[in-house]
């Protein structure tokens, strides 16, 4: 059956296996995605929605490289809206509320119409394996498939465990069966395993519920779009969203089933996700809250079903439908199904390269949530990345790696291969020291070149970046050369109730004032004149208005980025020996010889590595 041994195997369809099996065919490498139900690829499992905080800046990046994230984002979408706009803009975060039926289905004709993928359904229990180096797959059938690279994106589905109450039973996902054989597997080759827990809300009827009880979350009123490509287009209508709160009443309902809940009973053992915990674990944390946010959201265009966000549980059926019974609004509550916590294996990433290939066997790639992390749009990143490096490594190329100053991808994979995670990861803005360059409005101007270069983007693309920094780069020169008149500025600040001028002065002088924003410059006939003739859309005059107002912020950053950037270019030997250097720390040694980091910026990230111990290193390699 399969005569063609494949460049890239992909073995699983989720979002991190369909943006690998997507990379690897489009850089030129002969691809077959295995799933085990190619109805669900890419399955929404848990909120319909993606981007968010930080998470939003992701899905522009996978876009930027030549994702299909943020494509498939926009064609699903029901609702978008910019987070955080009261912050500095480095904050700011792109999120859509997606249709869960349209992602799946958008995901498969991109996935489809992409030359060089063959798709697959079969579970993948075993890995053909000679000389430490993967040569293929085999399946619960028995079939062997041969290739030259192996990623394994296997979402929760490696010994999954549903808990809902004192019930447990196998399976991946509600509906969908566990994949057993490959823990077993990894583990007698020697890689270090774990369990980790996540868990999901209940979905039920929206006709069943009174939203004249709720606060209504409208979407943005200009609504942008993900995707820096021209294949999609904003949203022109919108779906609603509403937000209720918990109460006392439904606290104490909850309470009264956890001495049968497996969060507390003993029955998970595993770590759940820190900052995405359930309505019972918020409940015993925060005892002194009196009341917690629900967000109750729709599930797509044509169905009633609706998604509680906020009320994750693993509680028993009876108790979840009893208190959801007391919350305003659902008091004549229909359930569609119950929440449900699930266990599952995943793999320490600290046995992981930067390219997110194994250390133990080459040729073999993890991403997603076998490396810890939490999130679809987490998982994507690592998914583009561990297919385009699957491609790299085929075909002996250098391996494609964001630095921490390039992109929230690389902040992402650099925290999971140096500092591992004992507990589901996920990315925040508050991780990424250098969070003012890499912005959700630059992704593309940050990393579109790269991906060209090693033949992801497209040229289309590459010449739309460029035209758009030749387009800013022409606008900030005129706002930095050409002077305002008296009458029109004083207007303006007369309007603002600022203190008047008396003298003339540039356009970027009056748009660094804090209080002044691009959309008061509109009363300027010279500035409106200049921007309708050069052809230039609100983004761009956006983007010059980041570069004006935070120009020392983001000067900084980029000297900081340039100084990491000399430890990064100074290369550690594999076989480098630290245990020779005295006068490094116990711990330091420890933990150099088990990460072995390959850069001394690298090392530097380690947790229990010192700058006392970088120093070491430095003069050691004649530095």
């Amino acid at each position: 059956m399969f005569d063609t041994k494949y460049d890239v195997i992909v073995v699983g369809g989720g979002h991190a296996g369909c943006e690998a099996a997507a990379a690897s065919a489009n850089l030129g490498s002969k691809t077959l995605l295995v799933t085990m139900n190619l109805q669900n690829l890419a399955q929404m499992s848990c909120n319909p929605a993606m981007g968010g905080i930080a998470k939003g800046q992701i899905v522009r990046e996978i876009d930027a490289l030549g994702g299909y994230s943020g494509i498939v984002s926009d064609k699903s979408a029901i609702q978008y809206k910019m987070l955080n706009q009261s912050k500095g803009p480095a904050m700011w975060s792109p999120r859509v509320q997606s249709d869960r039926s349209l992602f799946t289905l958008a995901w498969r004709q991109k996935l489809e119409n992409t030359p060089l993928l063959d798709f697959y359904q079969e579970m993948v229990v075993d890995l053909i394996v000679k000389n430490d180096q993967v040569e293929g797959v085999i399946t619960s059938l028995g079939v062997k498939i041969f290739s030259k690279t192996v990623v394994l994106t296997n979402g929760t589905f490696l010994n999954g465990l549903i808990h809902i109450g004192e019930k447990n039973f196998s399976g991946g996902r509600v509906g969908e069966k566990a994949s057993f054989g490959l823990t077993k597997c990894l583990e007698n080759i020697g890689f270090i395993s774990g369990r980790m827990k996540t868990g999901t809300p209940p979905r039920v009827d929206g006709r069943s519920l009174n939203f004249s009880f709720m606060f209504e979350q409208k979407g943005d009123i200009n609504p942008s779009k993900f995707s820096f490509s021209e294949e999609t287009l904003p949203l022109k209508n919108q779906k609603s969203c509403y937000i209720t709160h918990t109460n006392t009443e439904v606290h104490e309902i909850l309470k009264q089933g956890f001495d049968r809940s497996p969060m507390f009973n003993g029955s998970i053992k595993s770590t759940g996700p820190r900052y995405c915990p359930s309505i019972e674990d918020k409940i015993d944390r925060f005892s002194d809250k009196l009341q917690h946010q629900i967000f109750v959201e729709p599930e797509g265009w044509n169905t009633h079903e609706v998604y509680v966000n906020g009320f994750s549980t693993s509680l028993p059926y009876d108790i979840q439908f009893k208190a959801l019974k007391s919350v305003q609004g659902f008091e004549s509550v229909k359930f569609l199904r119950p929440g449900y916590a699930i266990e599952y294996d995943y793999f320490p990433p600290t046995q992981l390269f930067h390219s997110l290939e194994t250390k133990l066997i080459q040729n073999l790639f993890f991403a997603g949530q076998i490396n810890g992390t939490t999130g679809y749009e987490e998982a994507a990143a690592q998914g583009i990345i561990s297919g385009i490096n699957a491609h790299q490594k085929h075909t002996t190329k250098k391996p494609f790696i964001l630095g921490r100053e390039e992109a929230y991808i690389g902040v992402l994979i650099d925290d999971l291969i140096l500092k591992g995670t004992e507990e589901p990861y996920r990315m925040f803005t508050s991780r990424a020291e250098y969070r003012t360059l890499l912005r959700q409005d630059n992704a593309d101007e940050r990393l579109t070149h790269k991906s060209f270069k090693i033949g992801l983007a497209s040229k289309e693309r590459l010449i739309k970046v460029e035209e758009k920094l030749k387009k800013r780069s022409k606008l900030i020169s005129f706002l930095k050369n050409k002077s305002f008149t008296i009458k029109e500025a004083n207007n303006l600040l007369a309007n603002k109730k600022e203190n008047l001028i008396k003298q003339t002065d540039k356009y970027s002088k009056l748009l660094a004032r804090p209080n002044i924003s691009r959309v008061d410059l509109n009363c300027f006939a010279e500035l409106n004149s200049f921007i309708k003739k050069s052809s230039m859309d609100d983004s761009i005059f956006e983007q010059a208005e980041i570069d004006i107002k935070y120009s020392g912020y983001i000067e900084k950053e980029k000297r900081n980025a340039n100084k990491l950037k000399r430890l990064e270019n100074i290369k550690i030997p594999p076989s480098f020996d630290f245990d020779k250097l005295a006068s490094l720390s116990l711990e330091a040694k420890e933990k150099l010889n088990k990460l072995r980091p390959e850069t001394l910026a690298q090392a530097s990230r380690i947790s229990g590595v010192n700058p006392s111990d970088i120093s070491v290193l430095l003069v050691s390699m004649g530095r």
